[in-house]
Formats: C-alpha cells, sequence, structure tokens
C-alpha cells in the first residue's frame, strides 16, 4: 500500500496490543530491549568462562612462550612475613609538595593562634582599637544616661 509522497514518522505509528495477545504472549511490541539485555549477561558471563580457562589452560605455545613486555605490569604478591616494615615507600613529586604545603599551612596556623605572625598582629592592634572604641561608647552612654537622670530628677523636684 502506497503511502503517498511524504512519509510519516517511524514513531507515528503506535501498536497497542490487546489483552488476548498479551495473554497468549503474541503480541507485536518488540521485545528487542529485554533480548539485548540477555545477551550482554550471556557474553559477560562468557568471558568470566573464558578468561577462567586461559588462566589454567592456554593454547599452542602461549604457555611456553613468556613475553617480555615492559609495559605489562606484574601483580607483586609479597607475604605479610616478607615486608619489610622500615622499608618506606617513594611518594610521588605531587604528593610529597601535598604533605609539605599541608605542614606548612598547620606551621602557620599554630603561629597564628600565638599571634607571632603579622597577620595575627594587625589583627589584634585592630582588636584592641575595637575594645577602646567600644570601652569609650559605653562609657559615653552612661554618662549621657546619667545627665538624662539628674535632669529628670531636678524636673520633678
Amino acid at each position: 500500500m502506497g503511502r503517498g509522497k511524504f512519509k510519516g514518522k517511524p514513531t507515528g505509528h503506535r501498536h497497542f496490543s490487546t489483552h488476548e495477545e498479551m495473554v497468549a504472549g503474541t503480541s507485536a511490541r518488540p521485545r528487542s530491549f529485554k533480548r539485548e539485555e540477555a545477551e550482554e549477561e550471556e557474553e559477560v558471563e562468557s568471558e568470566e568462562e573464558s578468561s577462567e580457562e586461559e588462566s589454567e589452560k592456554r593454547k599452542g605455545t602461549q604457555g611456553i612462550i613468556e613475553i617480555e613486555n615492559p609495559n605489562l605490569v606484574k601483580p607483586k604478591n609479597v607475604k605479610a612475613k616478607n615486608v619489610d616494615i622500615e622499608k618506606t615507600s617513594e611518594l610521588s613529586r605531587r604528593e610529597r609538595e601535598e604533605i609539605e604545603k599541608q605542614k606548612a599551612h598547620e606551621r602557620y596556623m599554630r603561629l597564628q593562634e600565638q599571634g607571632k605572625t603579622e597577620q595575627a598582629k594587625k589583627d589584634l592592634e585592630r582588636l584592641a582599637l575595637i575594645r577602646q572604641q567600644r570601652a569609650e561608647a559605653a562609657k559615653k552612654r552612661e554618662e549621657e544616661k546619667a545627665a538624662r537622670d539628674q535632669k529628670k530628677g531636678e524636673g520633678r523636684k
């Protein structure tokens, strides 16, 4: 059957299954998504099984020939009794710099708390000035309050 000049969108045709089709399992609805998931699970399982088989038994000359790949990292199995506790692992440059940075920051914060840094000295001077100003303002308010109370007392007498 011809569609005419323009084709409709492929998503435009909706097909709804009837209850009977769903019960019978003959629905025309595609089940490709579920099939794809099942196929992926089967592939993963088969890969796991094949990797186990390869480690046990290698085909042909693979078991005989040892490959010397300098980029291949071989797992180092070290037993607990053979571990050298005194040997420290070498840190990378970034790790060393990060540790030095943290130590320097901690040292600076300790000096800051003790008031020995320039910033701490400036802060303490500023704090002393503010306290002095507040004390003067409080004293002035007390004097004004006392003067007001005195005027009220004189006005009542």
